[in-house]
């Protein structure tokens, strides 16, 4: 009875360790996928802000809260069963859907750096009409916000399923669920936060302490700059991840010539700079490199849109 009851602890603490190995590699798995999403997720906070212009100031967190709700039920409704489909019963259409996200970040970057040069129109400026009524104003904010996720979410889904495509498909369901969960938690804090912090800044601004009404102040002040650098650092982010996938992804698929370009480019200039600087400035070649094949995949693609648009008689 007490060999056997020892066994059975024995038993016991090898599930353990089994369990918390299998929860460090899913840790550890939902870092890195995280990490190689970072781009999109940049762009995700950057873009959101913008739904709820217009409306007013108490709707704001309510209208946040709403499109997060949406973008969960993107990532673990709609994505993640169908992620998980791909990986069991068509892996080799991975890559593939990767590079089209790829290539649509790179669009999206390339279309907001011709905009931002006043050579386009992004979709700020549709002619779409206003709805009077402030409920159909907020519906139409949210849907189309939930709609813009979706589009961001199948990508940051895809590369988080690119990183533990050798795992199991348990493994893959925990990677996905986790990451899924805590990007959505972490964007919608921070929007949230960016939102709120100019009526922040004035509630700290009508204090009596001289102090406290200079940082509300500094606050209110900062809100449209930081907004600005947003945009520019979404952006290029946007073109940097898109870049950086469709080079890895050409090379899976027996187009190795501009990763190994890159990669070589890298090496040359982390051996040019003392060893303390060497990984930086070689992840900074990595990052022009991919920057420079996204924009130029991003651009061509933007061309060739804006020519069909025009030749339908569109603007």
């Amino acid at each position: 009875m007490a060999s056997g009851l020892v066994a059975l602890l024995d038993d016991v603490v090898a599930i353990t360790k089994l369990a918390a190995a299998s929860l460090d590699d899913i840790g550890a798995a939902a870092g890195k996928a995280g990490t190689k999403a970072a781009g999109v997720v940049v762009d995700d906070a950057a873009v959101t802000p913008r739904y709820v212009v217009g409306l007013t100031p108490d709707r704001e967190l309510p209208i946040i809260a709403k499109i997060a709700v949406g973008s969960l039920r993107n990532k673990l409704l709609i994505l993640l069963p169908v992620a998980l489909l791909l990986s069991a019963f068509a892996d080799w259409t991975i890559t593939p859907l990767l590079m089209a996200g790829g290539a649509f970040l790179a669009f999206e970057g390339a279309e907001k750096v011709v905009e931002a040069f006043g050579g386009g129109h992004g979709a700020a400026d549709e002619d779409d009409p206003i709805p009077a009524d402030p409920q159909q104003l907020e519906q139409r904010q949210v849907a189309g916000a939930i709609r813009t996720d979706l589009i961001l979410s199948a990508e940051i889904m895809a590369i988080t399923l690119a990183t533990v495509t050798d795992s199991g498909i348990v493994t893959q369901a925990f990677v996905l669920a986790l990451v899924g969960l805590a990007i959505t938690i972490g964007v919608y804090g921070v929007v949230a936060l960016i939102v709120k912090m100019d009526d922040i800044g004035l509630h700290l601004a009508r204090r009596r302490a001289a102090a406290t009404r200079a940082v509300g102040r500094g606050l209110v002040l900062a809100m449209p700059i930081l907004m600005r650098w947003l945009s520019i650092i979404g952006t290029a982010a946007m073109i940097w991840v898109g870049g950086g996938i469709l080079v890895h992804g050409a090379a899976q698929l027996g187009w190795p010539a501009p990763e190994h370009l890159i990669h070589r480019a890298s090496e040359v200039a982390a051996g040019a700079v003392p060893a303390s600087a060497a990984g930086t400035i070689g992840w900074i070649v990595t990052a022009v490199g991919s920057g420079i094949v996204g924009l130029i995949v991003g651009g061509i693609i933007a061309a060739l849109l804006h020519a069909v648009q025009k030749a339908r008689g569109r603007h």
